[in-house]
């Protein structure tokens, strides 16, 4: 419910549904703005369905992402996520660069102390075709 109430002009989510209405997977993205900032935005929870991962739903989620970004003159992208998870291999095959990681950053639901790695995009060029809708495109 938070998500949906921060949802606006600086905020933005979508989700890919299957045919039937089934919920697949879901990204956010969070525009900066501060005056010298305008240009980046921060990549938040991309969440992909067990039943639904291999099948291309990130790839998906992150075009539209990115094209949306593009089409607001967002140039960089970037992104935090638990140091050696899957994810990581996801937003190195998307193109994203690692910057670091860092010890400690948080917790996981078993109170365990877990790193997280820092990822960005630099992007630029046409807007791709997409078919999946966001919940906030001003």
């Amino acid at each position: 419910h938070s998500v949906f109430a921060g949802l606006g002009d600086t905020h933005v989510l979508w989700v890919l549904e299957s045919s039937d209405g089934r919920p697949l997977g879901s990204v956010q993205l969070v525009r900066c703005t501060r005056d010298n900032g305008r240009h980046r935005a921060e990549v938040q929870k991309l969440v992909v369905s067990p039943d639904s991962r291999n099948q291309g739903v990130a790839r998906r989620l992150m075009e539209e992402l990115e094209d949306f970004a593009r089409a607001r003159s967002i140039r960089l992208l970037y992104l935090d996520t638990e140091a050696g998870s899957p994810a990581e291999h996801v937003y190195q095959r998307l193109g994203y660069m690692r910057v670091g990681e860092i010890p400690d950053y948080a917790l996981s639901a078993h109170g365990q102390s877990i790193a997280t790695v820092v990822y960005y995009k630099q992007i630029q060029g046409s807007i791709g075709s997409s078919s999946v809708r966001n919940s906030a495109a001003p």
